[in-house]
């Protein structure tokens, strides 16, 4: 059973089973990915639309011409580091490729304030199978997805270790923040997410993965370029 609550300008909908309730967030602005930090808030969507021009172009390009990396910096240095990461893929030199470096430089800034993260360790990864596609929780603090290009990240709630009987597809473009297993809140929310299966399909996806980083000295060393 669902329940839809609109709470400070955003919706916040409780997805109910067996007398436990998740809830994920969801909005029309940046701010409200804020809402991460409400109790029992699993997830929390920024709900926005792609420039379809933009959108047509990520599209078209050829995968190798797909920037992939993996690498932890400071959140200012994101904007350098996804101007050299384009160059290494070929991704041609254009206003969507702009529109592309600032758009991964102003989500990694909204997450790591967010977050209060010095770090932040950026993938950038160009899908093709049936990458992660079991529903589980990342072994992090919180984690930020975006996909690009393709079928977004599908979530849904898991009672008691199950998969989810309903599950929920990110709309393309629309970044989610999603608690992990290191979110100090007990007990977990439940809430599951995978990629979508797409082995078959011939379909490309292109997902900005960004998770934060408090103590670098600590992490194994993931500055590379692909």
């Amino acid at each position: 059973m669902s329940q839809v609550i609109g709470v400070c300008g955003m919706v916040l909908v409780r997805e109910t089973e067996n007398d436990d309730a998740v809830a994920v967030g969801v909005t029309d602005t940046p701010d409200g990915l804020s809402a991460i930090h409400q109790p029992g808030c699993a997830a929390a969507i920024w709900r926005r639309d792609p420039l379809p021009a933009f959108q047509t172009w990520i599209d078209a390009l050829p995968p190798e011409h797909l920037p992939r990396a993996r690498m932890m910096l400071r959140c200012e240095h994101i904007r350098d580091a996804m101007f050299q990461i384009c160059e290494v893929a070929g991704t041609p030199d254009c206003d969507d490729r702009v529109r592309l470096i600032e758009d991964t430089a102003a989500l990694a800034d909204i997450f790591a304030r967010l977050m209060g993260a010095p770090f932040l360790r950026l993938r950038f990864d160009v899908v093709t199978d049936n990458a992660c596609r079991k529903f589980h929780i990342d072994a992090v603090t919180a984690r930020l997805v975006c996909t690009y290009r393709g079928t977004g990240t599908q979530y849904g709630f898991s009672a008691d270790g199950a998969e989810p009987r309903r599950v929920f597809t990110v709309p393309t473009g629309a970044p989610i923040l999603l608690r992990g297993t290191l979110w100090p809140e007990q007990p977990r929310t439940g809430l599951k997410h995978r990629s979508p299966p797409i082995e078959g399909t011939g379909e490309t996806r292109l997902l900005l993965v960004l998770d934060p980083v408090f103590d670098p000295e600590g992490q194994p060393d993931r500055k590379s370029l692909h």
